[in-house]
């Protein structure tokens, strides 16, 4: 069995923990949106959406790390339209992700004033960017 099978499948189960954490820290914020005043429970919130960024991070960086190999180190999509548009999607998600930080900041400092549904619909962006995701590594529709 080729060995770079073994780096695949760790670059799975990263990008699916990365998303993992993707899901969840907007639906902590959409309850921070929804805590109208300071208290023990924002603090709480605060505090798990803190722990929650600093953990997925390190695994988006391997994610990202394990997938630059398989397709620098062996070539896996070069060249191919679907892996230059997946490439798109994976730059919107560290955009994503790193947008999710400065909120985060933001709720930190009580400085941020978006209403709860504007972060449910935040909420849907990395659903939307892994579906695609799927889509061109699966489909290969160009």
């Amino acid at each position: 069995m080729p060995w770079f099978l073994w780096i695949k499948a760790l670059h799975i189960v990263l990008v699916v923990s990365w998303f993992a954490g993707l899901f969840y820290l907007p639906r902590i914020f959409v309850n921070l949106a929804m805590v109208s005043e300071a208290g023990p429970e924002r603090d709480r919130l605060v505090l798990m959406a803190g722990k929650l960024y600093r953990f997925v991070t390190p695994i988006a960086v391997l994610a990202i790390c394990a997938g630059l190999w398989l397709w620098l180190g062996e070539g896996i999509g070069r060249g191919e339209r679907w892996m230059d548009a997946k490439l798109v999607v994976v730059a919107a998600l560290i955009v994503y992700h790193w947008t999710c930080g400065r909120l985060l900041a933001a709720f930190e400092r009580n400085a941020l004033r978006r209403s709860h549904t504007w972060f449910r619909w935040f909420n849907e962006i990395p659903v939307l960017l892994l579906a695609a995701a799927v889509i061109l590594v699966v489909v290969k529709p160009f």
